[in-house]
Parts: structure tokens; C-alpha cells; sequence
């Protein structure tokens, strides 16, 4: 490395310091403004706009205590959660973790100076929480009597990476429900109000024949809201409706559309928590059109969305599993948001949506609705017909192509018959090589006759040794490589079309639930990293832990970088190449030391094969042989091109080749 390349290295490295100091700065001067605008409002008893800000402060600086404790504080002014002294009974889907309890504790207010709640609904603001059960052979659905809400999902057939069950989400800080006015102007939040069981059935199994479970809030006998919850065997889907019966005299009249409220933490499933968030988001339909969301792999702390067009469903999703609430005919509008918890929370983001509903108060009104609770694999979500498939991360153009009509074709394919993912990994690289191996054979063959021009290129640099004849030298080579009829691009452009194969392998394996927890060699779950020593410390960037397969994957993209090495196919090498040739690969093993160990393993795979296909080429080409055809192409005529004769026709005619006049 030469003086020059370590003055520039050193530049960056301040240039990158110098602004990340600027940028800090900037961040926190954003984040007091934000704050003290907040505080203004909160002062003036304006709660909503000062929540608002507040979480708009925290788009500055997440994670700020004082913030937090701010947004959680009016949530409970907002949404005061009623607390019946009766001993709660905890949800069949898990135990309440400490974190949770945290959460609600916060959320509770003072109420020793409440006055007792009147008007309609006012009997079903006190009550005893009870839990109900509705489940089939998929899903085990946990109904509590306060918000008349699925409190918990715990999915059957799957568990956490520390087998233990898998459940969705759970717990008193869930919000689901609708919220409105009545006609003495007093605001109903149905989360916060406790449903009566119909059927007074603790526990409705669906495994073999589809049932239902009916709750019901309460203003009189005949005027009530009304939530059936209907599962068939088999299903991750649950139909979810909703009645509004004699409630005209009720809900206020002017009331021309309902806001339904959802709001859930997502708990971390995996044991890479870096690459499970990465792939933790909310994803949108609009109705009638695509499939929208925030971006995937964002490292912002906190994003909203307001939504003025209609939706057809909201989704909060994990890396491998998602829930969903689906309209039966469409929403019509919507806001969206999320907020990243730390890294020491149990949960990864806390997910808010709140959905608007036509509605009519002159009479009862009803709405269909769905809500999906299930792992994210493309099948099975595709059976549905809603677009849900996009839930599954696959790329964008040209890499979602490959994958969806190449890559995902022939795994399904090798998953119908082989039992080994491990295997199968390998089966589907060599497939694809084995497709590919026509243009890393030509890639080859280019890079062989750029190896036997070499001696005439270093006579053509004895000839213009002067760096004032650069030009003139460059000149010489590309000609002597037309004459010969070598393309120097002809070894970049072959690699360069294989391009969207690696990067669709980028977006395929990290997403692939087939891979969740399923080992091959040292690696006990492909779906995440394997490690083979766990560090007392933790790298930036790197992690904690040793991966094997990005190890190795590392030291053959070395290997394969040098076998085509312009130095050792006899081109001339930029200055710094060299040492880009070890930086490069140190740089991704670092990256994705925390990324899927069957995205490594494929990547090591690959670079073994080509490692072996060039191995075999080399035998196959004969230097030799080369040479002599291209001393043979220099001596016959170089052939114009189409666009090249048409150009002289024209200047011809131009009479710009005319015989000058004596």
C-alpha cells in the first residue's frame, strides 16, 4: 500500500468522523426542539399532539428514557386500561413475562379518586377478566373478557429457538378495538371494556369441524356489539365478525365511520436477533392494488404512515411468521407505525395501526373481517388469493423473478423428495453452476487470451514508457485487442449476468421458513447463523460469535478472487486492486457473520464450484491454440460494423470524402 492510498484512507476515515460528529449534533438540536414543542402541548392538556411529537423526538433518539416514559404516561391518560381487583387468571398460551408486566404496570393509572363510569356501556367498564379458548390442529387462540380481544396466538407446529412455544403475541398492552363517541359526547375505547361469552364455552375446539365463539359488550339487552370468531380445521385464518345491533340511539349521529385500533409487541422468535429484525416490518395491501409497507432492513428507530386510500389489509410480521387483520370488503384509511424496542427487550418493535370503517348510525351495521395468524411461507399464503404471498420477502424486479419462478420452483421441487436441507442447498447450487457454467467457461476463455496477449501488451508499454504517452499507450492495446479480436470486457460481462443469481440467493435463504431450525453439519438452524465459538465480547459489526460457514465461505471467495486475478491472467492490475482482493471478502464475513448459515454455505458451495469449473476449463483450453488463432484473426481485415459503415455512407454523401478540387 503506497503512501498515496494510506493519505486517502485516512482522509475517509475523517471525512466519516467528522461527520458523524456533525450529524450527532444536528440530531440532538432536532430531537430538543421536537421535545420542547411536546412539553408545550402536554402543559396545555393537548395529549394527542403532544404524543405525536414526542414520538417524533424519538425518531431523533430512540431509546431516550425520558420520552418513552412521556408516550407511555399519556397512552394511560388516553386509554386508562381498568384494572378489576379479582385475581386474573394467566393465559393458556404462556405465562406473563416480567417485561410485559413492566409494560402494563406503567400503563396503569391512578384511580383511587375515579368517579363510577355512567351512560351506555357504563356496567362493562368493571368486570372479571376471564380467558376463553378457540383452537384447532394449527393455532391456539386465547380470547380475553376485557376488549373482547385474541389476547394470545400461539402457533402449534412451531416453536421459539429455545423450543419453547411460539406465541405471537400475548399479554393486558395488546390494543384491539373500536373506538367512538356516543350522543352525550363521551369517547368508548372497546379494548378497555369487558365482553360477556354467549356460549359461556371455555374452551371451543375446531380440530375436526369448524365453531365459533361470540362475545358481546353490552349497552342494554338488545343494544350491544357483538364479536364472532369462527375457525375451521386445518386454517391459519380466523374469520373475525363484527355487529353493531340497536346501537342508533347510541353511538353519536353524526358518526359517519368507526377507528378500529391494533397495536401489539412482536417478541423475538430467533436467535439472530440483528436478522430477525432486520426482516420485522408492517406491510400493507392497498385495496384494489399493491402490496406497500415500510422498507424492509430500515434502520430507523421509529416510521409512521398516514394512509388516505383504501386498504385492503395490515400485517405485522416477523421474520418467519405474521399477523394479520383482513378486511371483508376494504378499510378506508389508515395509520401506521412502529417503534424498535432495545437491544436487551425481549421484544423486537412495538406495531400500531388504526383503521378506519364506513358506518352508517341510522341503523345496525356488520363487518366481515379475517385475521391471519401463521408462518410466512409462500404457499401457504398464496392459497389465500389476497396477496398475502408478499409478505414473503423476495426481492424487487429482476431478482424477484428469479426467485419466484426459478429458485422457488426447483426447492419445492428437491423439498418434495429429499428430507435434508443440507443436501438440497447443494443439489440447487449445483443445478444452478451447472446452468450458469457456459458463461464461466466464456469468462475463462476471455480471461486466457487476455493471458496470451500479455507479452505484446508489455512491448506496447516499453514502446510509450512515458506517462505523458498513456493515452497513446491505451490507444495501441485496444487496438492490437480489436485486430486479435479480444474484448476486454468479454471475462466481466459473463460475471456480470450472474450477478441477480447472488443476489436473489441474498434475499431467498434468510426468508425461506424451510430452513427454520433445521440442522445440517455443525449448523443446528440454517434459517440463522452457526456458531462454533461464542466470544466473551462483541465486535462491532461482527457479532459475538465465530461463523464457520461464513469462514469459509470467506477463504474461497479469497481463493477464487485470486485464480482470476488480473496478475495472474496477465492483465495489468489498478493500483490498490490487490489489496481490494483480501478487503473485499474480510468486509462481507463481516456483514454476514449474523446472517443465515444456509445463505453462507450456498456462497461457499458456490465459490468451490467455480473454483472447480475453472480448474476444468483450464485443462480444456490450449494456450497455444489460442495464441495461433489470434494471430490469425490480426491478420485478416477488421470488419466494420453496421453503425460504423452507416456513419461513413453518410459522409460520403456529405461529400466530406469528395476529391479535393486542384
Amino acid at each position: 500500500m503506497d503512501r498515496n492510498t494510506i493519505i486517502g484512507l485516512v482522509l475517509i476515515f475523517g471525512v466519516f468522523i467528522g461527520f458523524s460528529l456533525y450529524n450527532s449534533n444536528k440530531l440532538q438540536k432536532s430531537y430538543d426542539s421536537r421535545v420542547e414543542v411536546a412539553d408545550s402541548l402536554y402543559k396545555e392538556g393537548d395529549y394527542e399532539a403532544a404524543k405525536l411529537e414526542y414520538l417524533k423526538a424519538l425518531e431523533f433518539k430512540p431509546g431516550t428514557e425520558e420520552a418513552i416514559n412521556r408516550v407511555n404516561e399519556i397512552n394511560s391518560i388516553i386509554q386508562p386500561p381498568v384494572q378489576d381487583s379479582t385475581a386474573v387468571s394467566k393465559p393458556i398460551a404462556g405465562e406473563e413475562t416480567e417485561e410485559r408486566q413492566q409494560v402494563v404496570e406503567k400503563q396503569e393509572p391512578d384511580r383511587s379518586t375515579e368517579v363510577a363510569p355512567t351512560g351506555a356501556f357504563a356496567d362493562a367498564y368493571s368486570g372479571e377478566q376471564e380467558f376463553y379458548v378457540i383452537k384447532n390442529d394449527k393455532v391456539e387462540l386465547t380470547i380475553a373478557t376485557k376488549g373482547g380481544r385474541i389476547y394470545s396466538a400461539l402457533l402449534k407446529e412451531y416453536y421459539t429457538h429455545d423450543y419453547k412455544p411460539l406465541v405471537l403475541f400475548d399479554g393486558d398492552s395488546t390494543v384491539f378495538g373500536f373506538q367512538f363517541f356516543t350522543r352525550n359526547n363521551k369517547r368508548i375505547a372497546t379494548n378497555n371494556l369487558y365482553f360477556k361469552s354467549v356460549d359461556n364455552q371455555k374452551v371451543i375446539d375446531a380440530s375436526n369441524s369448524a365453531k365459533k365463539a361470540v362475545f358481546r359488550l353490552e349497552a342494554s339487552e338488545n343494544e350491544y356489539i357483538e364479536y364472532v370468531y369462527s375457525l375451521e380445521p386445518g386454517k391459519y385464518m380466523l374469520d373475525f365478525d363484527v355487529n353493531f345491533v340497536g346501537l342508533d340511539n347510541v353511538i353519536a349521529s353524526n358518526v359517519n365511520s368507526l377507528a378500529f385500533a391494533w397495536e401489539s409487541y412482536i417478541p423475538q422468535q430467533e436467535k439472530g436477533r440483528q436478522n430477525e429484525n432486520n426482516w420485522s416490518n408492517i406491510k400493507y395491501k392497498h385495496y384494489q392494488d399493491n402490496v406497500d409497507g415500510f422498507r424492509t432492513r430500515s434502520q430507523k428507530d421509529f416510521e409512521e404512515a398516514e394512509i388516505p386510500t383504501q386498504l385492503k389489509w395490515v400485517a405485522f410480521k416477523d421474520q418467519f411468521f405474521s399477523s394479520v387483520l383482513i378486511a371483508g370488503d376494504h378499510f378506508s384509511n389508515g395509520y401506521v407505525s412502529y417503534t424498535k424496542m432495545p437491544e436487551d427487550s425481549k421484544y423486537l418493535r412495538y406495531c400500531t395501526s388504526e383503521l378506519s370503517l364506513p358506518f352508517d348510525a341510522g341503523g345496525d351495521e356488520s363487518y366481515d373481517m379475517n385475521m391471519y395468524f401463521g408462518p410466512n411461507h409462500y404457499k401457504t399464503l398464496k392459497k389465500y388469493d389476497l396477496e398475502l404471498e408478499e409478505l414473503v420477502m423476495l426481492g424487487k424486479n429482476i431478482i424477484k423473478f428469479i426467485n419466484k419462478y426459478v429458485i422457488l420452483q426447483i426447492f419445492s421441487w428437491l423439498d418434495n423428495s429429499i428430507g435434508n436441507y443440507g443436501i438440497i442447498i447443494l443439489i440447487l447450487t449445483l443445478i444452478i453452476k451447472i446452468v450458469l457454467f457456459p458463461l464461466t467457461f466464456k469468462s475463462y476463455q476471455s480471461q486466457a487470451k487476455m493471458k496470451v496477449l500479455k507479452p505484446k501488451v508489455d512491448e506496447l508499454s516499453k514502446k510509450f514508457p512515458k506517462k505523458d504517452d498513456a493515452m497513446k499507450k491505451q490507444q495501441a492495446t485496444m487496438a492490437l485487442y480489436k485486430k486479435a479480436g479480444v474484448s476486454p470486457m468479454g471475462g466481466c460481462l459473463p460475471m456480470l449476468l450472474q450477478m441477480p443469481i447472488l443476489f436473489a440467493m441474498f434475499r431467498f435463504f434468510p426468508t425461506s421458513i424451510e430452513l427454520r431450525q433445521e440442522s445440517f453439519l455443525w449448523a443446528t438452524d440454517l434459517s440463522t447463523y452457526d456458531s462454533i465459538l461464542d466470544l466473551p465480547f462483541n465486535i462491532p459489526l461482527y457479532g459475538d460469535h465465530v461463523s464457520l460457514f461464513t469462514l469459509l465461505m470467506t477463504l474461497s471467495t479469497i481463493l477464487t478472487m485470486r485464480l482470476n486475478n488480473p496478475s495472474s491472467t496477465g492483465q495489468e492490475q489498478m493500483p490498490g486492486m490487490k489489496m481490494m482482493t483480501y478487503i473485499m471478502p474480510v468486509m462481507f464475513m463481516f456483514i454476514l457473520n449474523n446472517f443465515s448459515s444456509g445463505l453462507t454455505y450456498y456462497y461457499f458451495l458456490a465459490n468451490i464450484i467455480t473454483f472447480g469449473q475453472n480448474m476444468l476449463s483450464k485443462r480444456f483450453i490450449d494456450e497455444q491454440a489460442v495464441l495461433k488463432k489470434l494471430e490469425e484473426n490480426k491478420k485478416k481485415p477488421a470488419k466494420k460494423s453496421k453503425f460504423q459503415q452507416k456513419l461513413e455512407d453518410a459522409a460520403k454523401q456529405r461529400g466530406y470524402n469528395a476529391p479535393k478540387k486542384k
